[in-house]
């Protein structure tokens, strides 16, 4: 589930990405107003975070404080960037303390 959950966060970033950075400047400098599409996209995409971010953090049993920065992290641009680093981090940091000190001799 959590791999699930930090493709969408990627996918979610890379639509924010898309909607600030090539849609909006595209209709201001352009007059190609594709911002409707991309933003119908990109709010679903965040709804959909913002549910599966709930289900993730009770499963993996995050403090609130940790949601809360899923959520900060959703919003900021290049933000998904962080996450998805602190995610790799904590994913990888209970394998390590689950062997047993007799196996590390």
């Amino acid at each position: 589930m959590l791999k699930s959950f930090r493709l969408l966060s990627l996918i979610e970033g890379c639509s924010l990405i898309t909607l600030l950075l090539i849609a909006m400047p595209a209709r201001a400098k352009l007059g190609v107003d594709f911002v409707w599409p991309v933003g119908m996209g990109h709010g679903l995409l965040w709804m959909a975070y913002v549910l599966m971010s709930l289900v993730v953090s009770h499963l993996q049993r995050w403090s609130v404080l940790m949601w809360l920065l899923a959520l900060v992290c959703s919003v900021l641009p290049f933000g998904f960037l962080l996450l998805d680093w602190r995610l790799r981090h904590t994913a990888q940091a209970p394998v390590a303390q689950t062997v047993p000190p007799q196996a590390l001799k």
